[in-house]
């Protein structure tokens, strides 16, 4: 028997399923500081609501919401602020932090928001989205740190063995020859593909780095995301964490990746800014509590993957450069870096003056895969290596004095005997590539 009432509850529910989705408005009451306040009053606006602000006779400009105070929402932008005023109408969006990695996205140049910035093509997409705002992997369910990587630098493949899915950081005040390793890295390590985020860098020194340090063949396998100086706090910290957004998406196809961020002390001032911005309290050196929150959820997303559908399982390693402010590797950040990653190079200023490039201190430099990941001989040979330089490093004012005589201590006769020898192995060109076995024949052959 046929019932009308049926027919009302199904015309009702066919018309609420046919209703569209309505855009969520609302108006900036102020602006304060680097931060636009907008008022709202709904609760489907959150931290991390993406909106587009449309100032009168300016093009619309992309903001996110940091922080509430009852029904305002603060609003930073990814654009510079000229142009907004009061009563500038806001649209908040139910997307915008997700992207659509693909394969083809190689030897491109992109800004954080994922959009390309080197005059090529348009970026071709994959079909897999991507939530901008990743997660650590469970640490329980990843895969275990054993196999080394060759980089491809004496120094490093040596004193200090990388395995795949380690965390390095590369501490360095500035002009000490950072950027150079950086690219040694990028273009020399046995890797399948490297990203390479360039946060809060000098605008000059971009292109510099991608044409000339980098090179066409370094290009190739690599994809670099771009933060310049210039540009808004947001959008800084945005290229980092895009940078690790897209290292995570070659690992989970079980690629063997090498992440390169330089620097980690620019995401903190950026982060910083945006506490300040949201009334955060400043403590050591005005760095607010997100600031030292924030860094173990960038950091801590490099490291191994889990294994896949198909069996692979893919690595992240990652090279996390601190700009050590004024010299100084005990400032806060340094401290909170170091103790999160995996080891550290510290690159010298003293070394760097005398034309020793890299110019790595390795007897300040540590990676916390060594001794496991080196045979017995290996080890022994840079046990040895790092005693003898030690030795020389305790007596080094007495013998450029010539107040040490020869015959006095054995073992600080072998040092000054192998001091040339170490010293010039610990020294490459740029451009020069050298296999980790060789290396450490090379090392073995100055031991004896």
């Amino acid at each position: 028997m046929h019932n009308p009432a049926v027919d009302q509850v199904d015309e009702i529910i066919g018309q609420i399923q046919n209703i569209e989705d309505f855009t969520l408005h609302g108006f900036v009451e102020r602006l304060e500081g680097l931060s636009a306040v907008v008022r709202i009053n709904s609760q489907k606006v959150h931290i991390g609501t993406r909106c587009w602000l449309y100032p009168l006779n300016h093009p619309p400009v992309l903001g996110e919401v940091i922080n509430f105070n009852q029904d305002l929402a603060q609003v930073m932008t990814f654009q510079p602020l000229q142009g907004l005023h009061p009563k500038c109408k806001v649209t908040f969006l139910e997307y915008g932090t997700t992207i659509y990695p693909s394969l083809h996205w190689q030897g491109r140049v992109i800004n954080g928001l994922g959009e390309p910035i080197d005059g090529k093509d348009k970026l071709i997409y994959g079909a897999v989205p991507y939530n901008l705002h990743g997660s650590p992997l469970s640490a329980h369910n990843r895969a275990k740190v054993k196999d080394r990587i060759e980089l491809g630098v004496r120094a490093i493949d040596t004193f200090l063995t990388c395995c795949k899915g380690q965390r390095l950081g590369i501490f360095a005040g500035s002009g000490v020859g950072k950027s150079i390793l950086l690219s040694m890295l990028v273009k020399f390590s046995n890797c399948d593909i490297c990203v390479v985020g360039l946060i809060g860098e000098r605008g000059r020194e971009v292109r510099e780095f991608i044409e000339d340090t980098l090179g066409e063949e370094g290009l190739k396998r690599t994809i670099v995301v771009v933060a310049t100086s210039d540009e808004t706090a947001l959008m800084r910290r945005q290229a980092a964490f895009l940078t690790l957004r897209l290292a995570e998406f070659y690992r989970d196809l079980g690629l063997s990746v090498v992440c390169v961020i330089d620097s980690v002390t620019r995401f903190a001032m950026s982060q910083r800014e945006i506490g300040l911005a949201a009334h955060e309290p400043p403590t050591t050196k005005g760095y607010t509590p997100s600031v030292f929150a924030e860094l173990p959820k960038l950091l801590e997303r490099a490291g191994p993957g889990i294994e896949n559908t198909n069996g692979k399982t893919g690595y992240i390693t990652g090279f996390f450069t601190v700009l050590v402010d004024g010299d100084d590797h005990n400032e806060p950040i340094s401290d909170a870096v170091r103790s999160i990653l995996d080891g550290h190079i510290v690159l010298d200023r003293s070394l760097a003056t005398r034309g020793h490039y890299p110019a790595i201190n390795i007897l300040q430099s540590i990676s916390r895969t060594v001794p496991m990941c080196h045979s017995d001989s290996e080890q022994l040979a840079v046990n040895e290596a790092r005693k003898n330089l030690s030795v020389y490093n305790d007596m080094v004012d007495l013998i450029r004095l010539g107040a040490y005589r020869v015959g006095t201590d054995a073992s600080v006769d072998q040092a000054i005997q192998l001091q040339s020898k170490l010293e010039q192995f610990l020294q490459q060109k740029p451009t020069e590539f050298v296999h980790q076995v060789d290396s450490f024949d090379e090392l073995k052959s100055i031991m004896g």
